[in-house]
């Protein structure tokens, strides 16, 4: 992967940063394949990685 290509790809995204309940997307790390959920409204923002049913981190399968 050279430098100029993004190691994230955003798959979903949802809500708006003009509304309270901010907005929400879920991004691919494309070199580990793990799932990351973020939020962001105002000045305030959060990451964690995906989890499943089971409580395991969700993980994409290599293409």
């Amino acid at each position: 992967m050279s430098k100029k290509d993004n190691r994230f790809t955003v798959i979903f995204k949802d809500g708006s940063a003009m509304l309270e309940e901010g907005v929400r997307q879920i991004m691919v790390d494309k070199e580990t394949g793990v799932h990351y959920l973020s939020w962001q409204t105002g000045f305030g923002a959060g990451i964690t990685p995906l989890l499943d049913a089971d409580g395991k981190v969700v993980i994409a399968k290599p293409e």
